[in-house]
């Protein structure tokens, strides 16, 4: 099997014999331009990486992260974590079928963050305020004195300054408080990095919210793996339509792990329909690249510009069309592959209804309500 995002296979960075084996997730098979599919391909867990997965709505984004987030929760000492904005990988925790190993892997449903995990310099821009004003100013300090979100409340309620900035900083913190995602009790570090893969549920959770959440998650990630006691295990962290996350304020913290996460060891996987709406730098950092079909002009030339040389014809030109094929564009080893990816071993929620299925599924319920009456008649 072939394993993208390593450099030699059976040997370790340095060229030598590997004493241990080295992880690797199923990840599809080779397809070949009349349709045929080859050889099983791989994708490396054993190192770090970061990697983009992009497609247009309906191309297969989400079910590749899904294959991805199941390959990692299968490998000892890895950690995934799912951002999952559109309730799509709860079908990660589901107990698989006769023919496919479990997948170790728990949904937390509405996760609360602690209001000192974002940065001081962060509340003013999430609360939608510019921090050079008076109220983002003052919710700025605020956030630097106090560790909870009723303590900046009361930071700002007692600030030496007009009545008219501490109406408007408290309004916009006693919106951030409707938003239920602080908590003094929030994720911490241990509970992300145990044994089973997390999916952070925000299915219905605004822009902001979950811009924070994902803001918390990744420094939590990032602390944990440089402090003084580094955990066992390498995070993994997955964020599905990262458009959104890179928008607000967990821009700068996904920078981070872009850029300096490899060294501790913390990985990180973005997808988004959206190319054009990530930064740049996520395309020049990223060593592995996951393209399904996109069609909008703006997207494709946005991946393009961060196309290496290695990469023979144009983008556009090399993009496959069908769901679930990709271009495979492997940065370690310099070359290309077109795959199809694996069917996923657990349920995916991200599929599309159709209203010939739900059609189906009210005459379904129909008829059995009708056999229910009928067997009934007889009933006392």
């Amino acid at each position: 099997m072939h394993v993208v995002g390593r450099e030699t296979e059976g040997a370790d960075g340095n060229g030598a014999a590997s004493e241990q084996p080295r992880m690797a997730g199923r990840l599809g098979r080779y397809l070949a331009r009349d349709g045929s599919l080859g050889a099983p391909v791989g994708i490396d867990i054993d190192r770090p990486h970061a990697g983009i997965v992009v497609g247009k709505r309906g191309a297969g984004k989400s079910h590749t992260l899904g294959v991805l987030a199941e390959a990692t929760a299968r490998a000892s000492g890895v950690a995934p974590v799912v951002v999952d904005p559109m309730g799509a990988f709860a079908g990660l925790a589901a107990e698989s079928g006769a023919e496919t190993a479990a997948v170790p892997a728990r949904v937390i449903e509405a996760p609360t963050i602690r209001a000192d995990a974002l940065p001081a310099a962060e509340w003013p821009a999430l609360v939608g305020l510019d921090p050079a004003s008076g109220p983002g100013g003052l919710i700025w300090e605020a956030a630097a004195a106090a560790s909870t979100l009723a303590g900046m409340l009361a930071q700002t309620q007692d600030a030496d300054c007009s009545g008219e900035v501490r109406r408007i900083a408290s309004n916009h913190l006693r919106r951030a408080r409707e938003w239920d995602v602080f908590d003094p009790g929030g994720l911490d570090a241990d509970e992300l990095l145990g044994p089973a893969a997390t999916v952070l549920s925000l299915a219905g959770v605004d822009d902001a919210p979950t811009s924070a959440v994902v803001t918390a998650v990744a420094r939590l990630l990032y602390d944990a793996r440089t402090g003084d006691a580094p955990p066992a295990r390498l995070p993994w962290l997955f964020v599905d339509e990262a458009h959104v996350a890179v928008d607000g304020v967990a821009g700068a913290a996904l920078r981070t792990l872009l850029t300096r996460g490899r060294a501790p060891g913390v990985s990180l996987v973005l997808a988004t329909q959206r190319p054009s709406a990530l930064p740049a730098v996520a395309a020049s950092q990223a060593d592995l690249l996951i393209a399904h079909r996109l069609t909008s002009e703006a997207d494709i030339d946005a991946l393009a510009a961060a196309s290496p040389t290695y990469l023979s014809g144009t983008l556009a030109g090399r993009l496959p069309n069908g769901r679930g094929e990709a271009l495979l564009v492997d940065d370690a080893t310099e070359s290309t592959h077109t795959v199809r990816i694996r069917e996923r071993h657990t349920p995916h929620g991200g599929d599309t209804p159709r209203a010939s299925e739900v059609a189906a599924g009210a005459s379904a319920g129909g008829r059995r309500e009708n056999d229910r009456y009928e067997r009934s008649k007889g009933e006392v």
